[in-house]
């Protein structure tokens, strides 16, 4: 999963995490601890075993965000479920007997102090559902999150027409989200976290 996408007068170029990338974490801060500490001391291991891919955004061969995908199941309960107006009339039925469905999880997304509110998140979000829009190779109808729980984050993924999975969560350290592949990108409107 690579791509570029169009940042001011350079090109935001979205890749794998390798090789010389992780030691040059050792210089990439969020300026969220816990985030700082996964990046500096977990992440390359995480990768090893599995766990997740990492990726992260370069401007100009520099590290300006740093992310990881996993793979997810969506459980949905009945009432959740009629809040997809997207929802096509052929597919109504067969969706709505179903109780897991396929997703993918953004986790970890952090972007550099000093390149934050600059819409950095926002294109790593739109990059991540573009791609598995496309993707071929398994299902997947949702993207997740779980977003650390606080103001700033949460509004920047609920900007981004995120859903709240629960209200059970909401005095938790982290807040499960979710956004249907499908909605049109017209409808999303972010500002950066």
């Amino acid at each position: 999963m690579v791509g570029k996408t169009p940042f001011s007068d350079s090109e935001l170029i979205i890749s794998r995490l390798e090789g010389d990338d992780f030691r040059a974490l050792a210089d990439f801060s969020c300026g969220t601890e816990c985030l700082d500490h996964f990046f500096h001391h977990e992440i390359e291991l995480c990768a090893k075993y599995k766990y997740l891919s990492p990726y992260c955004a370069k401007i100009n061969g520099e590290i300006v965000g740093v992310f990881t995908l996993a793979t997810d199941t969506l459980m949905l309960e009945s009432d959740d479920k009629e809040d997809f107006l997207n929802m096509t009339d052929e597919y109504k039925d067969i969706f709505s007997r179903q109780t897991s469905f396929p997703a993918v999880n953004i986790g970890h997304l952090g972007v550099k102090v000093g390149m934050q509110s600059k819409r950095i998140g926002e294109q790593i979000v739109r990059f991540v559902i573009e791609t598995f829009r496309q993707f071929n190779g398994a299902g997947c109808q949702f993207i997740t999150v779980d977003s650390l729980n606080n103001p700033r984050t949460n509004a920047f993924y609920g900007k981004m027409r995120f859903m709240n999975q629960s209200h059970n969560d909401s005095t938790k350290s982290t807040r499960r989200m979710y956004l249907d592949i499908f909605l049109p990108f017209e409808e999303i409107e972010a500002e950066e976290a």
